[in-house]
């Protein structure tokens, strides 16, 4: 029998549903099944082999790609099956730690394009150091061997600008002070010291992001001397919120 037009078009329509009930698609931006085969890069965890192969200078590589990919809107597309997540268990051997702010605004893992056991986050509002965070990085490169630190700041960081404004509130009065040294890092700046100057909280995190890096190395002798053998990398950058890339200081 001949098959006429409205009859290819319920074809089709049936396919289609068929599709959708079944949870699979031809769209590769869909999740997978967990019975689904991954392709290669897309469901993987790190191992512990694979960490010890990475070198510093490797994965901050890695990172600046993977920032660009970030800024043009092409994201590696990874499924997360329950398969993938069971791996995970077995442990973690992640490529580097990130310490950043608190800000909703800035995503981690997809601002370096990094997925599942990739990468350690920490964050604090204006990411800074204290003992806890220092012992968190101590953590994550010398017992966990990641290879790379970096703080990082970003555009119109509310933080900061509280510090600017020397804000007296509850537990963060004591907070922003963490922050102030970044602040009289920048009483050079010409132009109006105000938090509602964009250019000007702009330098104030930016040198609070090279505060945070001295204090890392001035405070933990681990971290330190892992920087000095060359087992680890210590960088800062700077997040732009407008268009998701990085300038790294």
């Amino acid at each position: 029998m001949k098959i006429n037009a409205i009859q290819t078009c319920l074809i089709a329509v049936a396919v289609l549903a068929l599709a959708a009930c079944t949870g699979k698609t031809t769209n590769k931006g869909n999740a997978l099944q967990s019975g689904d085969s991954l392709p290669a890069d897309k469901g993987h965890i790190l191992t512990r082999e694979e960490q010890a192969r990475l070198t510093p200078d490797q994965v901050l590589a890695e990172f600046k790609a993977g920032n660009q990919r970030y800024s043009s809107t092409d994201l590696t597309v990874r499924y997360h099956t329950r398969a993938i997540r069971e791996t995970a268990t077995g442990g973690q051997f992640p490529k580097a730690v990130v310490l950043s702010c608190l800000d909703s605004r800035v995503p981690v893992e997809d601002v370096f394009d990094q997925g599942l056991g990739d990468v350690f986050v920490g964050r604090v509002a204006g990411n800074f150091v204290n003992d806890d965070l220092l012992g968190s990085l101590e953590f994550a490169c010398k017992v966990a061997g990641a290879k790379l630190v970096v703080v990082m700041g970003h555009q119109h960081c509310g933080a900061i600008k509280g510090a600017i404004d020397d804000v007296h509130l509850g537990h963060m009065t004591r907070m922003l002070e963490n922050i102030k040294p970044a602040v009289k890092m920048s009483t050079d700046y010409k132009g109006e010291k105000s938090s509602k100057n964009e250019e000007y909280v702009r330098l104030v995190c930016k040198n609070n992001v090279k505060n945070t890096l001295k204090q890392i190395r001035s405070r933990s002798a681990i971290l330190r001397e892992m920087e000095q053998k060359g087992q680890i990398k210590i960088a800062g950058a700077f997040y732009i919120l407008r268009n998701g890339t990085l300038e790294f200081l």
